[in-house]
């Protein structure tokens, strides 16, 4: 009697294989911690919940286009797989739909991807081809319509269960819209990902059905709870003076006043310290947009969006933006950045906030001599800007926005002045070379503001506009520090600096809480602009009368007397925990904070979803 052989279907096969590289990625690539025994489960499970359920819908499809589909749908699914492992790398988050429609970003990435890349990476394709060779050896199954509902069936049962239990094992998980780890390490890579479409969907149709009435509470709110009921002692004090603004690529505070083997890493800008305003717990408040959402939270004292970048996302809106505002005092614009203009959709968004000239690389001779990384070394930068500058009408409001101190922080040895340092981490080790570089093309400008005549009339503001070492190289990072770094001290590095340099000005070093979403406020408030009628988040820094808080786009914040981040309350200056538990019957002394951060994060997403700054008129005084 013949015994009649066993063969697992390639649908099965593919379940299993694609599972277990998916669990692996989990594992060894995105750094996600399991807070009970329901979403360790859960943790294990999805990917081959997730997997079964995509590739068992196969046995719809008769002959070759079975296998087809199985092998197409594999390499697919990890591409996906691949591309969340290099975003993560970068960012330590998860892509969302926004960013994927970001891709023409990718073409000035080359460098930051190839260090991002890594040498196990073709591994994950191993599947696939290891499916291709199985379609040629099996041959084709043909299933009966019950079971196709049957094995259908199972994987809608599978699915929903998992969404439901991950509900339990982390209650509002889908309106915590922000934490996408939690979202993947409980429902799966491929389940947020079809969450995060809906989610889009939702926000989309926003737009179309605001009408306003949503903003006379916002209004009521930022009257309350964030403006000043009075003006600075500096208010107007650089009444009709130039405003140079410098946003300083990547670069971080903890920087500042520090040595690498024995040198300073910025001796220029610690030297500014002593002659400026400087805001020495001033934190970035970027999100997925990085820089991009850094000059929209400075622009517009309004948050970046949870996921994607507020530039491409509503590019279009309406908005009361900075530039435009002083347009109305006589001040003319201009933007200096040597890339493309299309780059993070910078060419339709100045447009909307007002800025009247952009000079992108066109405007500039770029070469293999003079560049390096993403594009034109700050020093010829700033040198190749200043004609243009000179030939602005004054009063103006000019931004530089810097790109050598950007990942992965490599220079020529002609342009370094101290050692790289020693670490595990090229990325770490390289990255106090370039800021060291930036110092110097910083304190160039000086010089040639000076030489133009352009100093004395002119306020100069220098900014950070976000962290540069990620959370992905901390354990290179805190060999710098010889400490480990914990989430407190993560909250810690995302101070940025933040100087307003007034020539005839002492200045001051500021030790109170502050954020980019007060710069517009302040600097308008400098050049005596009033912003009664704004409707913004942020506060002149320079009132004593200020909101005690910096909020994140993830919820988290920084306050007066308390830091809360990743569900954990510490006591600020200390880093001593107050409470882990904050959704237990005994709510935690951050508890009224944290709810006031989700208000002003939603009411900020509901005037730029919605876009309803197209509904107020900034010059009716009746609004």
């Amino acid at each position: 009697m013949k015994t009649k052989q066993f063969h697992l279907p390639l649908y099965m096969i593919a379940s299993i294989l694609f599972g277990l590289k998916t669990l692996l990625v989990y594992m060894f690539i995105f750094d996600m911690s399991i807070d009970n025994l329901m979403q360790a489960i859960l943790f294990f499970l999805n990917p081959f919940i997730s997997a079964f359920a995509f590739f068992g819908l196969s046995i719809w499809f008769k002959g070759k286009y079975q296998k087809l589909f199985i092998c197409i749908g594999a390499f697919i699914g990890t591409i996906i797989v691949w591309a969340n492992t290099m975003f993560y790398r970068d960012f330590t988050d998860f892509i969302t739909i926004p960013v994927m429609f970001q891709a023409n970003n990718a073409g000035d990435v080359t460098n930051s991807i190839s260090t991002l890349f890594h040498w196990t990476d073709p591994l994950l394709f191993i599947d696939v081809i290891t499916l291709v060779f199985l379609s040629f050896k099996q041959a084709t199954t043909s299933y009966i319509r019950r079971k196709k509902l049957s094995i259908l069936s199972l994987s809608a049962v599978m699915v929903l269960a998992n969404l439901l239990l991950a509900e339990v094992a982390r209650p509002h998980l889908y309106t915590n819209v922000y934490d996408r780890e939690d979202i993947v390490k409980n429902i799966g890579l491929f389940n947020y990902h079809l969450y995060d479409i809906g989610l889009q969907s939702m926000t989309t149709s926003q737009k179309v059905f605001a009408d306003g009435s949503k903003l006379n509470e916002i209004k009521d709110y930022v009257n309350e709870h964030v403006k000043s009921k009075e003006k600075s002692d500096l208010f107007g004090i650089a009444e009709d003076k130039n405003l140079i603004f410098v946003s300083l690529e990547s670069v971080q505070s903890f920087v500042i006043g520090n040595k690498v083997n024995g040198e300073e890493i910025t001796p220029f800008l610690n030297d500014l310290t002593e002659n400026s305003y400087y805001f020495e717990n001033f934190y970035h408040q970027v999100a997925q947009g990085k820089t991009s959402d850094s000059e929209f939270l400075v622009g517009n004292s309004l948050y970046p969006l949870p996921g994607g970048a507020v530039f491409f996302v509503r590019g279009q809106n309406e908005y009361h933006a900075m530039p435009e505002r002083l347009a109305e005092q006589g001040y003319s614009s201009a933007v200096f950045h040597a890339n493309d203009k299309s780059f993070w959709n910078r060419n339709i968004m100045y447009d909307s906030m007002g800025y009247q000239k952009f000079f992108d690389e066109t405007a500039y001779e770029i070469t293999k001599e003079n560049s390096v990384g993403w594009g034109l070394k700050d020093q010829s930068f700033f040198t190749q800007s200043m004609k243009y500058l000179e030939d602005l009408p004054q009063p103006f409001y000019s931004k530089f926005i810097t790109l050598t101190n950007h990942h992965p922080y490599g220079l020529g040895e002609e342009d370094t002045s101290i050692e790289a340092f020693d670490s595990e981490s090229e990325t770490v080790n390289q990255y106090f070379q370039t800021v060291r570089y930036t110092d110097e093309a910083i304190q160039q400008f000086f010089k040639q503001l000076k030489q133009a005549g352009l100093y004395e009339n002119s306020v100069i503001v220098l900014m950070g506009d976000h962290y540069g070492i990620s959370e992905y190289e901390y354990d290179a990072l805190g060999q710098y520090f010889g400490e480990e770094i914990d989430a407190y001290d993560d909250i810690q590095l995302q101070r940025v600096p933040f100087f307003i340099h007034i020539p005839g000005q002492e200045g001051k070093v500021m030790s109170k809480i502050s954020g980019q979403i007060d710069v517009k406020p302040t600097l308008l408030h400098l050049l005596g602009v009033d912003t009664t009628h704004d409707i913004g988040f942020g506060t002149d820094l320079f009132t004593k009368q200020r909101k005690d808080f910096i909020a994140f786009r993830d919820g988290s914040f920084v306050s007066d007397k308390y830091v809360y981040t990743e569900e954990t309350c510490y006591e600020r200056g200390t880093g001593r925990i107050l409470a882990e538990d904050t959704n237990s019957s005994n709510p935690s002394v951050c508890e009224p904070v944290k709810d006031q951060v989700q208000k002003e994060l939603d009411y900020s997403d509901d005037i730029v979803y919605g876009d309803l700054f197209r509904f107020y008129d900034l010059n009716d005084k009746s609004e």
